[in-house]
Order: C-alpha cells, then sequence, then structure tokens
C-alpha cells in the first residue's frame, strides 16, 4: 500500500481485488470430472470456483479431468516435444504475476529446446511503442518517473484511459493538479474518470472529487497521426519547436517537415475527424509547456498502423525536447506490474535477453554464457501460434496463464485453433474457457504457485523500470502448486538430459544472479533480497541530458505519413474497443461504476442517437465483415461517427487478420453497421456472439 512517488498509504481497488484471487482456497477438483456443466460459464464464474490444485489431464473423449502425477504431466509433455520439431512447439506467458524469475527460466528453457517460439502479453499491448522508441531514442521503456507527473506544465494522455485501466496512477495526477500541472487528453471518447475522479485515500478529493483534464480533444478512432501531424504543423509554422534542440541533438527533422508539408489541411482534418482550430489549441498548450509527458497506451499500439501511432507522439514530444530531463518523458503506460520485464527477460519471439537481435552474433554469446547453442530463427508470436494452430502446424502450445479466447481477435477462429492442437499444456492458478475447449488428443492442467508464494522471493517490473522485490509470505500452500519457472527448467532438463547442468537453478536468487550477468542492464537484481529492496534501472529517466543510446548519439525524427484509412461506407460507424472495471481481460464487475455502462453497452453520441432514433437500452445489433455483436445502446460523450463496446465482449467484431507491420500487434478496432434486431420468429436463431 505504499510506493515510491510519494508518502503515505496508497489503495488501490484493482490490488484489493487481486489480493483475493491469490488468496483463494482451493478448487474442488470433483466440478472438473465432467466439464460439460462448466461450458458456457464467464470467467469470472470460473475464477471464484478456487485455485487451481493438482496437475490434470484430459484425453479426447473424455468428459473431463482425471488427475495426475507431476511426473506423469510431465512425462506427457516430454514425449510429444521429443516426437515433434522445434518448429512446431509454442510457448506463451501471461503478464498478469508473471516475475522476472520466471520469465527469464521460461524463454532460457525453451531455446535450450532450440526454439525462439516463446511470446508473451506484451506483444498484444505495447510491442509497437518498443518498435517506436529503440528506433527513435536508443531505448524501448518509458524515459521518465512517475514523480516527472507531479508538477510538470503538461501531462497529455493520448488513446490512455488510466482512470479505468490504471487507477493506482490516478493518485499521481491528484498531485499532479495540485502542483498546477495541466492535463490534455485526446481520444474519442469523454471519458468521466479522466475529466473528475475521486481518490479514495485521500479525504479532500474522496468526498468532493478531483478535476482532472483541463481539455479534451476529441477525434476519431484512427485520427492521431493526423492530429498529431496536424498540431506539430501549426508549431513548426508558430515557430513553437526548439529548433536549438533539434539542430544540436535530433537528426530526420527536415524530412519529417517535408512530409508535413506535403499534408494539406483539408485531409489532417479529415483524417482526424476535428478541424484545424483545434490542433492550433493542442499546438498552442504543447508550445507553452516548458516541460511535458506524453502517456499512451492501447488505443495507440492496437492498430495496423500501431508503431506509426507511436512515432507521431515521439515526433511531438522530440520538437521541443520533452525527454532526458525533469518533468519530461515519453511514457507507455503499463496495466501490470509484470509486463515489463517479459521482453526484457527474453520471453519474446523476436529478441534475445535485454531486448538484442537475433543476430549469430548475440546467438554467441549466449552460447558462451549459457553453455549451448541458440537458434537465430525468429519465433513465432502470440497470434502467429494460432495461425500455426489452425493450420495444423502446432503440435504443443503450452500456455501460462492468459486465455487466447479473450484476448485475440475472432474468438471462433481460435477455439478451432486451440482444438486442433494434439497437445495443449495451461499452467495457471484458476481455471480458465480455453481450458474447457475441447482437446484434439490431450489437455493438461498444471497448477501454478503465486509470486507470494515462490521460496526465495522474485522481482517484477514496473512501467518505470522500478525493479521490485516480493519475498515469500508465509500461509497455507494450495495443493500441489508449483512456480512456474520450475516446471520449465523441469521440462527442458527431462527433455535434454545433456543440458541438466547447464539449466540448473538453486533458487531465485541464482536466476537473479545470472539474470545480472545476461541483461547488464539489470544488474543490481542479483541484490535484492528483503521486502522494499528494489532499484530503478536506467535512472530516474533515460536520455538524461540528452545523450541518446542511437548509433550517432541523437534522437530520431520520422517522417510519418498518414495511414490508408478506409472509407467508410454511409450508415456506418467507426468502433473502438475500452475497458471498464477489468484487469486487462480479467473482467471484475458488470457494471463500471466510473462511466455507469454494462459490459454489453454500445457507447454512442447523443446526436447519432437521436438520428437513429435510439434510447439508452435499446438493444441494438452490429456487424462488421468479421461477425457480430448484441447489445444495448449507452448514450455518452462519444465523438459522432464513432462507437465503443467491451473489450472483450466485442472481439467478434475484430478481423484477425489485421495485424502492425512491425510488431505483429492485432488492430482491435472495426468499421461497423448499426442495427436495430427484428422480433424473433419460430426457430429464429440468434447472432454469434464472442466468448465473454
Amino acid at each position: 500500500m505504499k510506493d515510491w512517488t510519494m508518502d503515505g498509504i496508497h489503495l488501490c481497488n484493482i490490488r484489493l481485488r487481486l489480493l483475493r484471487l491469490n488468496t483463494m482456497p482451493g478448487l474442488d477438483t470433483r466440478l472438473l470430472e465432467d466439464v460439460s456443466q462448466l461450458k458456457g460459464k464467464r470467467s469470472a464464474e470460473l475464477r471464484d470456483l478456487g485455485r487451481l490444485r493438482y496437475p490434470m489431464v484430459r484425453r479426447r473423449g473424455d468428459r473431463g479431468f482425471r488427475r495426475v502425477t507431476w511426473d506423469a504431466a510431465l512425462n506427457l509433455m516430454v514425449e510429444r516435444i521429443r516426437a515433434s520439431t522445434p518448429d512446431r512447439l509454442g510457448f506463451y506467458l501471461t503478464s498478469r504475476g508473471m516475475p522476472n524469475e520466471a520469465y527469464y527460466a521460461a524463454q532460457k528453457a525453451v531455446r535450450a529446446l532450440g526454439t525462439n517460439s516463446i511470446d508473451n502479453a506484451a506483444r498484444v499491448c505495447h510491442s509497437p511503442s518498443t518498435f517506436g522508441l529503440k528506433e527513435a531514442l536508443g531505448v524501448a521503456a518509458t524515459t521518465c518517473s512517475y514523480k516527472d507527473w507531479i508538477g510538470s506544465d503538461l501531462l497529455v494522455f493520448v488513446g490512455s484511459n488510466v482512470a479505468n485501466n490504471q487507477p493506482v496512477s490516478m493518485k499521481y495526477l491528484y498531485y499532479a493538479k495540485k502542483a498546477g500541472t495541466k492535463v490534455a487528453v485526446i481520444n474519442n471518447y469523454r471519458e468521466p474518470g479522466m475529466e473528475r475522479y475521486w481518490v479514495p485515500s485521500v479525504a479532500e478529493s474522496a468526498l468532493f472529487g478531483t478535476t482532472i483534464a483541463d481539455r479534451f480533444f476529441l477525434i476519431d478512432m484512427g485520427g492521431d497521426i493526423a492530429f498529431l501531424n496536424g498540431t506539430l504543423k501549426h508549431m513548426i509554422a508558430n515557430g513553437w519547436a526548439d529548433r536549438a534542440f533539434i539542430e544540436q541533438h535530433t537528426t530526420g527533422f527536415e524530412a519529417l517537415k517535408a512530409t508535413l508539408d506535403a499534408q494539406s489541411w483539408e485531409e489532417l482534418e479529415r483524417l482526424s475527424g476535428t478541424s484545424r482550430e483545434e490542433m492550433s489549441a493542442f499546438a498552442r498548450m504543447v508550445g507553452e509547456a516548458r516541460t511535458a509527458i506524453f502517456v499512451w497506451s492501447m488505443g495507440i499500439t492496437q492498430h495496423e498502423f500501431g508503431e506509426d501511432n507511436v512515432r507521431a507522439i515521439i515526433n511531438l514530444g522530440l520538437s521541443k525536447g520533452f525527454v532526458g530531463r525533469e518533468g519530461c518523458g515519453l511514457m507507455p503506460i503499463r496495466g501490470h506490474s509484470g509486463v515489463q520485464g517479459g521482453a526484457e527477460m527474453g520471453a519474446y519471439s523476436t529478441v534475445f535477453p535485454g531486448g538484442l537481435p537475433l543476430t549469430p552474433e548475440n546467438a554467441d554469446r549466449l552460447r558462451e554464457l549459457w553453455g549451448f547453442p541458440v537458434s537465430t530463427k525468429r519465433g513465432r508470436t502470440a497470434p502467429e501460434m494460432v495461425d500455426a494452430a489452425h493450420a495444423g502446424q502446432l503440435e504443443m502450445l503450452f500456455s501460462v496463464g492468459g486465455n487466447f479466447l479473450e484476448v485475440l481477435p475472432d474468438p471462433a477462429y481460435v477455439e478451432e485453433a486451440l482444438g486442433r492442437v494434439p497437445l495443449r499444456v495451461h499452467m495457471d492458478i484458476v481455471l480458465s474457457s480455453q481450458m474447457l475447449t475441447e482437446p484434439a488428443d490431450t489437455v493438461v492442467l498444471l497448477p501454478a504457485a503465486t509470486r507470494y508464494e515462490t521460496p526465495g522471493g522474485v522481482t517484477e517490473t514496473s512501467t518505470e523500470r522500478r525493479v521490485i522485490f516480493s519475498p515469500e509470505i508465509p500461509g497455507r500452500r494450495v495443493g500441489e502448486a508449483r512456480p512456474e519457472w520450475q516446471v520449465f527448467i523441469e521440462l527442458a532438463k527431462r527433455v535434454r538430459p545433456d543440458l541438466a547442468d547447464k539449466l540448473h537453478f538453486d533458487g531465485t536468487p541464482a536466476i537473479r544472479q545470472e539474470i545480472a550477468q545476461v541483461i547488464p542492464l539489470y544488474d543490481g537484481i542479483q541484490q535484492l533480497k528483503k521486502e522494499g529492496d528494489q532499484f530503478q534501472y536506467g535512472g530516474p529517466h533515460l536520455c538524461w541530458g540528452w545523450n541518446f543510446p542511437t548509433k550517432d548519439g541523437k534522437a530520431h525524427f520520422s517522417a510519418v505519413s498518414l495511414p490508408k484509412l478506409e472509407e467508410v461506407p454511409e450508415g456506418t460507424f467507426l468502433l473502438s474497443t475500452r475497458r471498464g472495471k477489468q484487469f486487462n481481460s480479467m473482467v471484475q464487475e458488470k457494471k463500471d461504476s466510473i462511466t455507469g455502462a454494462v459490459r454489453e453497452a454500445v457507447l454512442i453520441s447523443p446526436g447519432d442517437a437521436d438520428r437513429l432514433e435510439l434510447k439508452d437500452g435499446d438493444r441494438v445489433l452490429l456487424k462488421s465483415d468479421a461477425g457480430g455483436f448484441q447489445g444495448v445502446v449507452y448514450i455518452a460523450p462519444v465523438k459522432p461517427g464513432n462507437l465503443q463496446v467491451h473489450w472483450p465482449e466485442g472481439e467478434a467484431l475484430i478481423d484477425r487478420r489485421r495485424r502492425s507491420p512491425q510488431a505483429g500487434i492485432p488492430d482491435y478496432n472495426a468499421v461497423v453497421r448499426l442495427e436495430k434486431p427484428q422480433p424473433a420468429g419460430p426457430g429464429a436463431g440468434g447472432l454469434r456472439r464472442g466468448h465473454v
């Protein structure tokens, strides 16, 4: 209940909910003997049944699962791996509660098996941010600290709704407002929580609320690049950019300026869905600020052009040198304490530990450190694993946590894919709906220990690059649950007994020792031993003093072209997906207390509702080229022409084939038609919906 940004108690409702999740009693295993009674239950209902206790197996044709020993479960996996080839294996780790030690041990074990096909939840949230930041600044994480929010002249939230998705940060915003910080929000919905928020651990705010945003800029879904480019165009024209910084510490500005010159105001207005006057108003806010921080999240990254969205934000930040100094920064904000470390530990199909490319030179270094050869062949990303499964090209899928049915677009396609994998292994602390998908041959369930139950303690890395030690907490243990790192290492040892001595760890302190050796950025992790121990890699600010770890030592502007957005046919809407009262895909309440919207809500503007003669509570059908969704009207301050629905409920509307070019992140947006449902006649079928 304390942190390193401010003094005093720091309550967070999500933290308290996760405490319950991590301390539930064990599941009655008899419930799994016949899964027909569990099919169709929401994930929240499955979670509430309790913690997984023992390894269990279900064969094709079985009504349910039966308990087996750990030896039997591991040997099933060993047999399948040995009978297969490395390119037909897939491993995925979620970010919920996953410590650095588990990420690191897992990716080392998987690479000992001969493949780089290990991916984690960062793939479908901030992978475009990694590409954009690395190219521009030479770093791949947020450049500042939360303390920089408090007293900065300007905080800008682009495609990010921290009130719903990172509520722990709202107390920082309270103190930022007290210090005079201005807040601008760029989105297609005037988020109530970003307009006014009640911080529970501050008496004044808890009673009267706190005004957060000074200005909202409502744009169309997908209009971020056009809006940001228009803003920068105004700043250049008015002389508000920092030319001294640009000339001394950056490259690529003239090419960017030429690209902007070729973009007409008419085109920028059309694609952004707003006026050049609005862009000018935002440009003035940025131009007048001496310090500023740009915060973004999945409203920016989860697009076909997610990398360019990020580059457009970076361009605007660099135009005033808003990086490498106090009160300034570029911050891709995370929703989990476990996600930042995932790629940095190397649990990523496209890079080695430390984010290093899959080159022969980097592979040779790992071979010298680990004592066995490492493949340089690019592994499959999480969406690509599902594609391979659907095509019958995956022999085994080992998924730790997560739920592809509720994370990836087109749940019907995903379920078909899962049902075609000969051996699926699901390791988690609780049940999820994907575990109940009918087996092609065999499904194995493995019970996971939580980070708080792991002997030797573990670490996690926060949004602000703070590596924090979590000690083992004494108390009861659930069944035969094991830490994930032990399972991966034991599996690799059994498959490759010739490497057993090179894969062995005496415990998590030994893993931390090796992390510090393999990933120099994490030097210091080996010294974390007790509650309260932490360090912030790179210090409070990356690129401090405008020293950029790029090849030429300079920051790089990008000439960002406008995306080729499809024409929106008459009578259709731009649809974006949103989160509310949930922790990633883990839905916690049926109704969002901040917005008042239920999970089936279709958020629509008052003008659009009037034009279509709709009122609150009316049932409507949304149809896209990918599928359909049945929901209820919820009139809200959304940009006209735009709709929002909750994720994962609206996943059936999303085209799984649309992904960004570099990161391969799915585009979680769509163009949809809105219809009023026809009265159901005799024998009429309902519209197919995604898993919720």
